[in-house]
């Protein structure tokens, strides 16, 4: 990507928005929403919204759906501080499309109002909704990126510590694995991811954990337990600053006998599968043939 590109879009960029004082968080939320619907496709899928106690949700339905018997939880990103639906549908209707499952994502509570485990909590709310109402575990997989990662690593090391049943697979994009912040990309690729800065990232974090440890698992899954964890796919791109946070989750799972693919895009950044483009639908339809081939055995 030419440097006059990156400047582009880190002018642009909805995510890393400043987030110091309250004004600075309300304008940045907006403008995360705002992208979301901006950036969300005009497919042919069927929206319906609706409520889990105080939790909105949102179904994504697929006209071409080839699958009902699979669903799809999606959790989004933000750092844990902004995002909801309207941010939540630019991937959740991607997902529809490139799959041909339902989609489902839901809007958690927001840090730093709601710092942890309120999200925490929302999520198993959800998902224990959906393992009752909509489909078995082993029908659902468990997507999310960013943060949204984050929260779905530590949903399914949870149901798994407790002995519950877990997502059939889950679909990570960039996920934040660590919140030490102690990783290598983030000087390596600081001047050359446009989305997203050590910054945001920290600051998030400091509004989510409060004063708790980073290396708790319950913060950075990558520091968990993966044993008998469901397959993992990971798509991050080279530039991005949380590429090692994914390198080194695979690392972890193939080191714990579990199964993941790691999937980097030379020319991705954080999250590019958000962005309009050939690039971000090439990688759609990588995942989706990864889908076909996990679930119904490759062709």
């Amino acid at each position: 990507m030419s440097n006059g590109w990156v400047k582009t879009l880190k002018t642009l960029n909805f995510i890393s928005g400043k987030t110091g004082s309250e004004a600075d968080l309300m304008r940045h939320r907006k403008r995360a929403e705002w992208a979301g619907r901006l950036a969300t496709p005009k497919g042919d899928v069927e929206r319906r919204r609706f409520q889990i106690g105080e939790i909105p949700c949102e179904e994504f339905k697929p006209s071409s759906e080839r699958a009902s018997e699979y669903v799809i939880l999606y959790c989004h990103g933000g750092g844990y501080v902004s995002g909801g639906l309207d941010y939540a549908g630019n991937l959740s209707v991607k997902l529809a499309m490139a799959t041909g499952f339902t989609v489902y994502s839901f809007a958690y509570r927001l840090a730093p109002e709601h710092p942890y485990p309120a999200a925490s909590e929302d999520a198993t709310a959800f998902w224990n909704y959906l393992v009752e109402n909509v489909a078995q575990a082993d029908h659902i997989l468990l997507a999310g990126d960013s943060a949204g990662g984050n929260m779905a690593l530590c949903l399914t090391q949870r149901l798994i510590s407790e002995g519950k049943s877990a997502p059939r697979e889950l679909l990570l994009f960039s996920p934040w694995t660590d919140m030490t912040g102690t990783s290598e990309s983030y000087e390596t690729n600081q001047d050359i991811d446009p989305i997203l800065t050590k910054e945001f990232v920290m600051d998030s974090a400091k509004a989510y954990m409060g004063e708790n440890d980073p290396l708790d698992p319950a913060f950075s899954p990558l520091f968990g337990s993966f044993e008998n964890f469901p397959p993992v796919y990971i798509m991050a791109g080279r530039n991005g600053i949380l590429l090692d946070d994914s390198v080194k989750l695979k690392e972890r799972i193939d080191s714990s006998g579990g199964k993941a693919e790691l999937d980097i895009e030379e020319k991705g950044w954080h999250v590019y599968q958000q962005m309009p483009g050939s690039m971000a639908k090439k990688a759609m339809k990588r995942l989706a043939e990864h889908v076909s081939d996990e679930i119904y055995g490759k062709r």
